[in-house]
């Protein structure tokens, strides 16, 4: 059987075959939509990922190795199992399933919603919960997703400057208001750091449709030590607040960090936007398509 090559690389298909001489190919497909690695599925079995360039790409790669190495260690969720680690390629076994939208959640009855909720719940806590000795042990980074005071206050600038001549006047009162926070208190975004994903978005959290379950969760090239709200946004904006209110049943201390949660998620779209203004690429205004509004004003609690 002639296997079809058509979208893969030809030094991906070498090192593939350098790597596994004697893998006998008879599928083989890539997807290359990820900002830090092109992957090459073999077979609906391994899964080949190579970094988009010889700098930060890889060097995120290298963090995710570390991180995965550790992780994998204190988490019950599947993730992936390394066959092979290089510079240049990681490769696990493939884990089945599709990426969790918010409408595979919605169309399920509440016990089913809560099934899903508590099995992110609990990964995220038991991420959270990686001694801090082991960190260090590990020599883990900090999260490629942190961001300081000064941070946050230029992106305040930045979206002043450049997005506001676009906005229309309530658009530019609602973000006012949304840094107002940050801009008021320069420790309000403090917190006590943990080990995070920093990118719990819906393409990495594998779903299995027929089981109605979460099969694995994938790239960790974002992880590190962090805010924990930066996980718990990225839920928020996924898939809305009230998912994350049924996470908090498996996960009670989400509501510690639910304000700057529910700031991070409010501020992703206006990061997009300003790469997406500078860089002329049409794909970071597609980002926010299918996302969730369904978020709670910044000072409303957690009750």
């Amino acid at each position: 059987m002639q296997t079809d090559l058509s979208g893969v690389k030809p030094e991906y298909f070498d090192r593939i075959r350098e790597c596994f001489p004697g893998l006998n190919i008879s599928s083989i497909r890539t997807d290359q939509g990820g900002l830090i690695n092109d992957v090459v599925i073999v077979n609906e079995e391994l899964v080949f990922r190579f970094p988009k360039n010889n700098t930060w790409a890889r060097g995120l790669l290298a963090n995710e190795i570390k991180v995965l190495n550790l992780v994998r260690k204190y988490v019950d969720m599947p993730v992936p199992t390394f066959e092979l680690q290089s510079e240049d390629l990681v490769v696990y076994k493939f884990i089945k399933g599709r990426a969790l939208q918010r409408d595979d959640i919605l169309s399920l009855g509440e016990a089913a919603q809560d099934r899903i909720a508590g099995q992110l719940a609990i990964f995220l806590h038991q991420l959270h919960s990686v001694p801090a000795d082991e960190l260090r042990r590990h020599d883990i980074p900090q999260s490629d997703v942190n961001r300081g005071h000064d941070v946050w206050v230029r992106l305040f600038e930045d979206v002043r400057r450049e997005l506001f001549p676009l906005m229309m006047a309530h658009t530019k009162e609602w973000v006012e208001r949304h840094f107002e926070p940050v801009l008021n208190d320069e420790g309000w975004m403090n917190y006590t750091p943990t080990l995070i994903n920093g990118d719990v978005t819906p393409y990495h959290i594998l779903y299995d449709r027929e089981e109605k379950r979460v099969n694995g969760i994938i790239d960790f090239g974002t992880a590190g030590i962090g805010d924990p709200a930066a996980d718990f946004s990225c839920i928020i904006y996924s898939y809305g607040e009230s998912f994350l209110r049924r996470m908090s049943k498996s996960y009670p201390e989400v509501g510690k960090s639910v304000e700057r949660a529910r700031f991070w998620a409010g501020s992703l779209e206006l990061q997009w936007a300003l790469k997406g203004l500078r860089s002329k690429d049409g794909t970071w205004f597609m980002v926010h398509i299918g996302s969730a509004r369904d978020v709670s004003p910044i000072g409303s609690g957690w009750k």
